[in-house]
């Protein structure tokens, strides 16, 4: 590893620091807002159990694409990594309708500041899914294009920390927004 490649990822590190800093936040702010009531009673928790199936599989095919990279077969790589896509875009998709659901039925973010909250976070959270999907595409190109050099393994590398932390953060929203919210 170039001392260029470290440098990166330590400032990588630094930035998934901040961003826990604002999931923190957001989650604070979640906390305080639910003593206004629970979301539990329009939320299909089985929609939001499938989107956590898909996110939580999306962090096995992204490893799966990183191994696949580190043994040099770029085309099982693509596999794994569009495999990724795919349960990262289903993730979306579903949350994005949902999100269209709750607002057409009147449970906005206008609502209060209980609905204010959950959209903000689990939305800050969808935006990352969106980004890193974005991030997706642009790295299968650019290993279409020019192959598996080092700075696309140095920028594989970061883009699957930055999955993985997704992940991390979803299970965080499961369990306070979704299950913990069930039991208030």
């Amino acid at each position: 590893m170039s001392s260029e490649t470290g440098i990166r990822e330590f400032g990588f590190w630094i930035y998934l620091m901040t961003d826990l800093i604002l999931f923190t936040s957001l989650f604070a702010t979640y906390a305080v807002m639910g003593r206004e009531g629970s979301i539990s009673a329009i939320v299909d928790l089985r929609q939001v159990f499938l989107e956590t199936m898909l996110l939580l599989s999306s962090s096995a095919t992204c490893a799966a694409a990183m191994s696949f990279m580190e043994g040099n077969k770029k085309g099982t790589m693509l596999f794994w990594l569009a495999a990724t896509f795919l349960l990262g875009s289903g993730f979306v998709f579903i949350e994005v309708g949902e999100f269209a659901r709750m607002i057409r039925e009147g449970y906005g973010p206008q609502r209060n500041g209980l609905y204010s909250a959950f959209f903000t976070l689990v939305g800050t959270h969808g935006l990352h899914v969106s980004c890193g999907l974005f991030w997706m595409l642009i790295l299968m190109m650019e290993s279409l294009q020019k192959g598996l050099s080092l700075p696309l393994r140095s920028r594989m590398l970061r883009l699957a920390m930055f999955w993985h932390f997704l992940d991390i953060v979803w299970i965080c929203v499961f369990t306070e927004v979704y299950l913990l919210g069930r039991l208030a």
